[in-house]
């Protein structure tokens, strides 16, 4: 994580998210969408919904070790730099520190996740919706 080139996250254009984390959005969002519509499509032809499970489960696979790494790439700079400490003690922190800090809470604004928790939250719905309609209003 390049924590020098997002320092305020009101300086957009150093802020922005880069493409190879936007990639890795879109490959969640297509995972989450594909696990989702599994139940509708295994009534429709058993086949689109064995291929939609693939296509989520390799999605979530490929989505979820970009964001371990990202999730230990960040953790390990807050050990590195002994910023939990640091606050718990209540020190000045130096600039370095501030940046680093500054950094990761701009990182952790992005909006993408809460598009991510509502596309989790409204495709599930749908899921639920669908799925009690084939299971037990159809039949």
């Amino acid at each position: 994580m390049d924590y020098k080139k997002c320092i305020n996250c009101q300086e957009y254009k150093r802020c922005r998210e880069n493409r190879i984390s936007v990639f890795f959005f879109i490959i969640g969002l297509i995972a989450t969408i594909a696990i989702r519509v599994v139940t509708v499509l295994i009534h429709l032809n058993p086949l689109y919904g064995q291929i939609a499970w693939y296509i989520g489960v390799a999605g979530f696979l490929i989505f979820f070790i970009y964001k371990y790494n990202i999730d230990s790439t960040r953790y390990k700079i807050i050990r590195k730099n002994s910023l939990i400490s640091k606050i718990l003690r209540d020190e000045v922190l130096k600039k370095d520190d501030r940046q680093v800090l500054s950094a990761i809470l701009c990182a952790l604004s992005s909006s993408k996740d809460r598009i991510n928790y509502f596309v989790i939250f409204a495709s599930s719905a749908l899921a639920l919706v669908a799925g009690v309609y084939f299971d037990f209003v159809k039949r």
